[in-house]
């Protein structure tokens, strides 16, 4: 009895000296990945929220707004801020916790908490009216931010979104290190490993039918390997299905010019599920279908995507929703959801 007392303390004690050491270590990693890779652009304090932007070009103001797990860095990789610059003042934002931006523990992020702040942050940097290109999770953002502050919002893009709520058994699955006390013990510990080592399959199912592009690899992996990233990534999936389900009847009220824009043979969310019956419920709204392009179709098919960015700027314009209108006074939406969590 005794040595079986011995083991096991011996084998949770080895447990626990593994465990501690994952820690360390992954934090180390994480500190040496932020000084490989330091912030491209800038910084503004919103609410607490220290957000990280990069701004490019002059012209008519463009704000994109990047997918869950990723970063900046998946958007400029891509080539569609460059090109998007020499039209446009281009805004790109690291949303909440995603690269260099913070995310505080005492805000629940929904996608009307984000829009909130983005809105907030873009009146900061003088941007009151603006075309809005939004690309998975993102486009959640989007769609929240242009049914709160239509008058913003000159025209609204919308690539590989998920605008329906149904049932996602990968939602739940992904959301672990989102829980408090056991979700902080597996981003530190097993979690970046078992993300190194799914990354390949990962980037396959993201971007098939198509292949990873030369240029996706412009993209810092370990950066959304960090805990606190993967922390962010798995709350986004924990949101998605609620983030869906509370802006799904808001959609008939998108009055300005809309674009949405899907990858055929996308793993990630159903096209016909999803954009073809957006498209259906708003009325006046484009629907283009990228062939073989996939999840990943700012990557897969970038010239197309801000093709239908210029086709919006273009029925803005002549529908007199472009920028350079007067703004109507600020909607009022709901304050962010505040909760006090362990930081």
């Amino acid at each position: 009895m005794t040595s079986r007392i011995s083991n096991l303390q011996i084998a949770l004690a080895a447990a626990l000296a593994a465990g501690v050491g994952a820690a360390v270590a992954n934090a180390l990693i994480a500190r040496r990945t932020e000084r490989r890779n330091p912030p491209k652009g800038k910084f503004i304090e919103v609410d607490d929220v220290r957000l990280h932007y990069v701004e490019r070009g002059s012209g008519e103001p463009l704000v994109l707004l990047h997918g869950n797990g990723v970063t900046i860095d998946d958007l400029d990789s891509s080539g569609l801020i460059d090109l998007a610059a020499a039209k446009h003042r281009v805004i790109a934002f690291d949303r909440p916790g995603f690269g260099h931006s913070s995310r505080p523990r005492t805000t629940i992020w929904t996608a009307q908490a984000q829009a909130e702040l983005i809105h907030k942050a873009l009146l900061q940097l003088g941007v009151r009216r603006f075309l809005l290109f939004g690309h998975s999770w993102g486009a959640c953002v989007a769609v929240r931010l242009a049914a709160d502050h239509p008058q913003a919002v000159s025209g609204l893009v919308l690539a590989s979104g998920y605008y329906f709520p149904n049932f996602r058994a990968d939602a739940i699955a992904l959301s672990g290190p989102a829980v408090p006390g056991l979700g902080d013990v597996l981003r530190y510990t097993i979690s970046p490993l078992v993300g190194r080592l799914m990354w390949p399959l990962m980037l396959r199912k993201l971007f098939a039918p198509a292949t990873v592009p030369a240029k996706f690899r412009a993209f810092p992996r370990d950066m959304a390997l960090r805990p606190s990233q993967l922390r962010a990534s798995a709350a986004e999936s924990m949101l998605m299905i609620p983030a869906a389900y509370g802006i799904s009847g808001r959609y008939e009220d998108l009055k300005m010019p809309v674009a949405i824009v899907a990858g055929e043979g996308d793993r990630i969310v159903d096209i016909d599920d999803q954009s073809g019956r957006l498209h259906d419920r708003i009325s006046g709204s484009t629907f283009k279908r990228i062939e073989g392009g996939g999840h990943m179709v700012h990557q897969t098919a970038t010239r197309e995507v801000m093709s239908a960015i210029e086709d919006v700027e273009r029925v803005s314009r002549e529908r007199g929703w472009g920028a350079s209108l007067t703004p109507r006074p600020s909607a009022t939406s709901d304050a962010p959801v505040r909760r006090l969590l362990p930081s």
